[in-house]
C-alpha cells in the first residue's frame, strides 16, 4: 500500500486541478449571434463543439461549424444519429466536413423522438462512418456518470464499451457530483474503456439565460431537455446553489483519488460566452497564484 504525506497529496491535487482547467472546451448552440459572440469573446485555442437543435436541423450546425473553423477554431459538430436518413446522408456529411477541413466530431444518439432513418443510436452511426471511411482524427462519444432516466445502467455500460472502439474521447453529460464522476471514471476504465474523459459541466450561466435557451430550442426538445437535466434545473433554481469554481475544485480533489482517465472539462456554455471566458481566465489566473505560492 502506498502512503502520501500531506504535501505530496496537495501537489497531486493541484496538478490535477491545473490539468482540468487548462484542458477545457466549450459547447455552443447554433443561434443567430453565436458566431459573433464566439469570435468576440473566445480565444481560438479553446476547442468548441456545436450542438444540433431539431428546429434548425443538422445543416445549421454544419454551416456554423464551417464558419467558426474559418475563423481559426478547432470545432466539433454534434452528429446526432437519429437525424441521419441513411448511409448516403452520412457519406454526404463526411464529405462536406472533409472538404471544409474539419477533423473532429462528436457522435451522439440525439433526442429526436423518432429517427429520421435507420440510425436509432450512436453506435450505428459510428459503424457507418467507419465503413464509409472518414478523415476525423478525433471522434467523441457521450458518457453518463449519473446514468440515464430512460436507459438501464447495464445497457449504458454495454453501449459505451461498443462505442469506445470507434472513438478517441468521451465527453460526459452534466454531473454535479465530483465523487460520482471520479468513481464512474474509475469504473469504466476497469471495464476496458481507456479513452480520455472530458467532464461535462455548466459554466457561469444565469437562471434567466437557461429559461431563454430552453424556450429557443423548440417546445419538444425543450421538454426533453428539462426532463433529462432535472438535476441541472434543481441546481440552478435553488438560490445560490451552483458555483462552477467550487465544482471544478471539488473535482480536482476527487479525481486523483481513483485511477481514471479524466483529462479535462467540457463546459456547457448555453451561449453565455463572455461570462464563461471571463470565468476561465479567472481560474487560470488563480492557478498561476497557486503555482507561485
Amino acid at each position: 500500500m502506498l502512503y502520501f504525506n500531506n504535501d505530496t497529496a496537495g501537489v497531486r491535487r493541484k496538478s490535477n486541478l491545473a490539468e482540468l482547467v487548462r484542458n477545457m472546451s466549450y459547447e455552443v448552440m447554433p443561434f443567430k449571434k453565436t458566431e459573433q459572440d464566439v469570435v468576440e469573446h473566445v480565444p481560438t485555442e479553446v476547442p468548441l463543439t456545436v450542438t444540433v437543435t431539431e428546429a434548425k436541423g443538422i445543416d445549421t450546425t454544419l454551416a456554423l461549424t464551417e464558419r467558426l473553423a474559418g475563423h481559426g477554431y478547432r470545432v466539433s459538430p454534434h452528429l446526432p444519429a437519429r437525424q441521419f436518413v441513411d448511409e448516403r446522408h452520412v457519406a454526404d456529411v463526411i464529405a462536406r466536413l472533409s472538404d471544409s477541413g474539419i477533423t473532429s466530431v462528436f457522435v451522439i444518439g440525439g433526442d429526436a423522438p423518432k429517427p429520421a432513418g435507420k440510425f436509432g443510436e450512436a453506435l450505428g452511426l459510428l459503424r457507418a462512418m467507419d465503413e464509409i471511411g472518414h478523415p476525423f482524427d478525433s471522434v467523441g462519444i457521450g458518457g453518463y456518470p449519473e446514468g440515464h432516466a430512460a436507459i438501464s445502467q447495464s445497457a449504458l455500460d454495454l453501449a459505451l464499451a461498443h462505442k469506445s472502439s470507434h472513438a478517441t474521447r468521451v465527453l460526459t453529460q452534466i454531473c454535479f457530483d465530483a465523487d460520482a464522476i471520479g468513481a464512474w471514471g474509475a469504473d469504466i476504465r476497469v471495464k476496458g474503456v481507456d479513452l480520455p474523459v472530458y467532464v461535462g459541466m455548466p459554466g457561469p450561466v444565469s437562471r434567466q439565460k437557461l429559461i431563454r435557451i430552453s424556450a429557443g430550442i423548440g417546445l419538444g426538445q425543450s421538454a426533453r431537455f428539462l426532463q433529462k437535466q432535472q438535476s441541472l434545473i434543481w441546481k440552478f433554481f435553488m438560490p445560490g446553489a451552483y458555483n462552477p469554481t467550487k465544482l471544478v475544485r471539488r473535482l480536482g480533489v476527487a479525481a486523483p483519488k481513483t485511477t481514471n482517465n479524466i483529462a479535462g472539462l467540457h463546459i456547457f456554455t448555453f451561449n453565455e460566452l463572455r461570462g464563461t471566458e471571463e470565468w476561465r481566465q479567472q481560474m487560470l489566473a488563480s492557478l498561476g497564484k497557486d503555482d507561485r505560492s
